[in-house]
């Protein structure tokens, strides 16, 4: 192929690569089994740093050195440190990089496809390459005491948190297993590019903690001390915790936070929500944990402006959260809302200004009547009237329901 319209079929193939790199998110199975800003800010890096190797590789025929691979190594290893296995991540690696190559195979020209099937062998080489001085990583990492202590303080966390007997994992050493526990389930919103790695930080820095990474953020273990019904730790963990609202997102016509002075804009906290509930021996911590989940869904679905979920604070949304089948058929109850948004956003501020038609007026800006007239519309097409506390209570409930489902409630 002549050298310039081999130049040219490779920037546009780099250009495609670029496109299908952002897809690989929703597109490749095992990422969508992570929290999203968990693998955000590392994945975008990391894939952005891979095709741009992989690209100067073909074109230089050079082989990336060991500095020009160091930060993809150290973020495959963050992800280790977190708690997936080097074989998740291996994985991922591969699927990535056969999900890019395939989507330029489905779209290339006949010089790019000649282009590519002469590639096929450096990509092998490259993958190969990564792949193996991450391993390379992570087994002499392995030999780190620190390393090793980690991965004792994770299987047992395991252990607390699916019922077995902890004390296999802690030998020397010594670790002590506390009985009693204040359990702390983060799950984390969608901003992309949100910061969790200080907020992980912040949590493991923490005395005596147990941290497992899961599907939807981290559990946290924190001893509780004599006496502590976990007032105390609950205090402690919460003065750790960036506040809330610097992780809020601009109000419209707000201006977005100051960049920084060299004009980079850093990193904001990603959004997070923390389940919390109190184990008083190590049998209680299954079934705690299950509580402390469904709480931290709760604030994650219904987007709770306070980061800490206690069940005293949300009884009446975990009952529902609680319905499990009955859930879907109780979010059905406003269906015939759906075509009317503007009865469903006078019914939405009338439970939330606690059935006050007048402050619902004066929040929409309408005049009461009005709100009068919009309820009773809402009575006609669901058949409960929002005057009747019963009635209220449920159109309550199924508010709260469809919020859940809508958000892909998973306790």
């Amino acid at each position: 192929m002549h050298a310039r319209l081999r130049d040219r079929a490779l920037e546009e193939l780099y250009r495609r690569a670029v496109v299908a790199r952002e897809q690989i998110p929703e597109a490749v199975g095992p990422y969508r089994t992570l929290p999203e800003p968990l693998v955000t800010s590392g994945f975008e890096r990391g894939t952005k740093l891979n095709v741009d190797l992989f690209f100067d590789f073909i074109r230089s025929g050079r082989t990336p050195s060991a500095e020009d691979t160091h930060e993809l190594v150290q973020i495959a290893l963050s992800r280790v440190r977190d708690g997936e296995t080097l074989e998740d991540v291996l994985s991922r690696y591969s699927l990535g990089a056969e999900y890019i190559w395939s989507r330029l195979k489905d779209t290339a020209t006949e010089p790019e496809r000649e282009l590519l099937n002469d590639a096929a062998v450096s990509l092998l080489q490259y993958v190969t390459l990564m792949t193996t001085r991450i391993a390379t990583a992570c087994v002499q990492r392995a030999h780190d005491p620190r390393w090793e202590l980690l991965e004792r303080r994770r299987a047992i966390a395991d252990a607390l948190l699916t019922g077995r007997d902890p004390i296999e994992w802690a030998e020397e050493p010594a670790i002590a297993v506390p009985d009693a526990f204040l359990l702390a389930v983060f799950r984390l919103g969608t901003t992309r590019g949100g910061d969790t790695g200080e907020l992980r930080h912040r949590v493991e820095a923490i005395p005596g903690v147990f941290l497992r990474l899961d599907s939807g953020g981290w559990t946290a273990l924190l001893p509780l001390q004599p006496g502590d019904d976990g007032t105390a730790t609950l205090a402690a963990l919460t003065s750790r915790l960036p506040a809330h609202g610097q992780h809020a997102r601009p109000a419209l016509g707000q201006a977005a936070p100051p960049a920084e002075a060299s004009g980079v804009k850093p990193l904001a906290p990603a959004p997070f929500w923390v389940g919390v509930a109190t184990a008083a021996s190590r049998a209680e911590v299954p079934a705690v944990f299950a509580e402390a989940r469904m709480l931290a869904e709760l604030g994650r679905c219904l987007d709770r402006p306070h980061p800490i979920c206690r069940r005293p604070d949300l009884m009446f949304e975990f009952t529902v959260a609680a319905g499990g089948p009955a859930r879907s058929g109780l979010a059905a109850v406003l269906a015939p809302l759906d075509a009317q948004p503007l009865l469903a956003e006078t019914l939405e501020v009338f439970v939330d200004t606690g059935f006050n038609q007048l402050a619902t007026a004066r929040l929409l800006n309408i005049h009461r009547n009005t709100v009068t007239y919009r309820l009773a519309r809402v009575h006609e097409l669901t058949g409960l009237d929002p005057h009747r506390p019963t009635d209220a209570m449920t159109l309550s409930a199924a508010r709260i329901a469809r919020r859940l489902e809508s958000a892909s409630f998973t306790p």
